[in-house]
């Protein structure tokens, strides 16, 4: 057992002699998912698991040193802060929602009771009757802003992605002009344009496809103080019948205006659209695909971080004011001090993913979190679409951990049905789960991995995240949650952004135990039947193509 606990020692060791750190990981990274296409691959990566605490950073430590005026030390966690800001927050300002028709009840009132600001940020808007609802939500709540007696401050920021919001002749936009025709200086809509789409390639891939380059994919939805953070669209299966996560943090002004700040740097890099239904570049910006791509990529990286390096400033300056003020000296007046300011009992850390940008945050604090969970832990992760990364499969296969994976089974998986060749993406999900379940049983790992499949009568699944449960704990600690799905796409083409929340607090803890719960309930588990189904056999035209493509869906 304890040359089993020295085992990542050694390698994180053994790491920090070589030079090049973290140029070393990446290029792992990449060989790795290079190789991972090969038929062969079983037999050549078996090796490569020893590597796997290779393929991610180490964890960061945190700088600041231990005092007896704050939460220094409360938990292993707190090296996340040393890349991103830090918000404490007391546990009773979150919780969780189970259900989309919860979810969009609450965005209907906090947008009728926003009196500052509304920001959304999602992939796309709908164009049924629900999302309609939600627009008039909006023009209910502007036109009251312009009723009321002192003049309103009322700002409404709507970011999308420009292909997934211009997709067909009623879309997102035309959703939208009518609100930002009428409240013209009161609305912002901007779409988000990828760089890697330009030239002929962005004259040749036609719609829908074009979508697989790279997306706009962050949801947060703001509302004066308050966050909702989830990995749901605005549109009307996710608000009925669509499985997700959701998290709504109340009266945070200090995360709402990190946020808002985020958003508000991404739609800066973004197309901004105008009442006659064009777009128009931010001035002094660089265009997106008409531009030259390394200087916009600067200039976004510049910005976002921007935004990430002040605001982490910012909650380290208020760290030190809250608990090493220089009106702080005895203990007694810290005491006096922790009534006017409780400590924290959760933590909050917004992590940022955006490889065109060269922003892998989301990346490293994944990795390592994973490379760092000790014998006898228990991560729970979940995505709508199975289809890690080489680098995530290899640290799930090579490190210590229990894991239990839940995903779409394929008739919840939402391309189920779908025309052309989107109609076969979920059989070439079940290519990619049947070769992982096939690497987990030929290394012997049955009892330590194990899979299961989300099912539910007339429901599509697209719930993503992790819970992760110390050893020896019932209630898990940490959560994952926004909008990566862990695969290709996230880590590597689109934006992304979720939570990490770290708390000491047992309701809430008990709260994120009963989510995994209520959605692991209603899956079951992978064996070497599930494959022999009626409807899993996968065409040979899929498995050969399935390689080709994974890295776009």
């Amino acid at each position: 057992m304890a040359a089993a606990a020295a085992g990542p020692v050694f390698w994180r060791r053994l790491l920090g002699l070589l030079p090049g750190r973290p140029g070393l990981a990446a290029l792992l990274g990449r060989l790795s998912d290079r190789f991972g296409r090969n038929r062969d691959r079983r037999r050549r990566r078996s090796p490569w698991l020893l590597l796997a605490p290779l393929l991610s950073p180490t964890a960061p430590q945190a700088t600041a040193p231990p005092c007896c005026l704050c939460p220094e030390g409360v938990h292993r966690f707190q090296w996340i802060r040393s890349l991103v800001p830090e918000f404490g927050v007391c546990s009773s300002r979150v919780r969780v929602l189970s259900a989309p028709a919860e979810f969009f009840e609450l965005m209907k009132g906090q947008i009728k009771a926003a009196r500052r600001r509304v920001v959304m940020a999602s992939l796309y808007l709908g164009t049924g009757p629900l999302e309609q609802e939600l627009v008039d939500c909006l023009e209910s709540t502007l036109e009251k802003s312009l009723q009321a007696k002192s003049p309103s401050d009322l700002k409404v920021s709507i970011l999308l992605d420009f292909m997934r919001g211009s997709r067909g002749r009623k879309n997102s936009r035309t959703m939208l002009l009518p609100l930002l025709r009428r409240f013209p200086g009161q609305v912002r809509v901007s779409l988000f344009h990828t760089p890697n789409l330009r030239g002929l390639l962005r004259l040749l891939v036609p719609e829908r496809f074009n979508e697989t380059i790279g997306l706009q994919h962050i949801k947060v939805y703001l509302f004066d103080d308050s966050v909702i953070l989830s990995g749901a669209n605005l549109s009307d299966s996710y608000f009925t019948n669509r499985q997700d996560r959701y998290v709504f943090l109340q009266d945070c002004p200090d995360l709402a205006d990190f946020f808002t700040e985020l958003v508000d740097a991404v739609g800066d890099v973004s197309l901004q659209l105008q009442g006659d239904d064009t777009v128009q570049v931010v001035e002094g910006m660089v265009h997106p695909y008409k531009g030259d791509r390394a200087a916009y990529c600067k200039a976004a990286n510049a910005r976002v971080m921007g935004v990430i390096n002040s605001a982490r400033t910012r909650q380290q300056m208020l760290h030190a004011q809250t608990f090493h003020g220089d009106a702080l000296g005895p203990q007694e007046d810290a005491a006096a001090a922790g009534d006017r300011r409780p400590a924290p009992d959760t933590w909050i850390y917004p992590l940022v993913q955006m490889k065109p940008f060269e922003i892998q945050i989301d990346e490293a604090v994944t990795a390592t979190l994973l490379t760092e969970a000790e014998c006898g832990a228990r991560v729970y992760l979940t995505t709508g679409y199975f289809n890690l990364t080489q680098a995530y499969m290899d640290l799930v296969l090579g490190t210590r951990a229990e894991y239990q994976i839940l995903l779409a089974s394929p008739e919840v998986n939402g391309f189920f049905g779908a025309k052309g060749v989107a109609g076969a993406i979920p059989a070439a999900y079940v290519h990619i789960e049947r070769q992982f379940y096939r690497e987990v049983c030929c290394l012997g790992q049955q009892e330590r991995v194990r899979l299961q499949e989300y099912w539910r009568r007339d429901w599509t699944f697209h719930a993503k995240g992790l819970w992760l449960y110390l050893a020896g704990s019932s209630l898990p600690c940490l959560t994952l949650i926004g909008s990566p799905n862990f695969g290709y796409r996230s880590v590597h083409r689109d934006l992304e952004a979720q939570i990490a929340i770290v708390t000491e607090s047992q309701a809430l803890q008990q709260q994120l135990h009963q989510e995994q719960v209520q959605l692991y309930v209603r899956s079951g588990a992978v064996s070497p039947a599930t494959f022999q189904q009626p409807g899993r056999q996968v065409k040979l035209w899929v498995k050969m193509v399935t390689p080709l493509i994974k890295n776009f869906f």
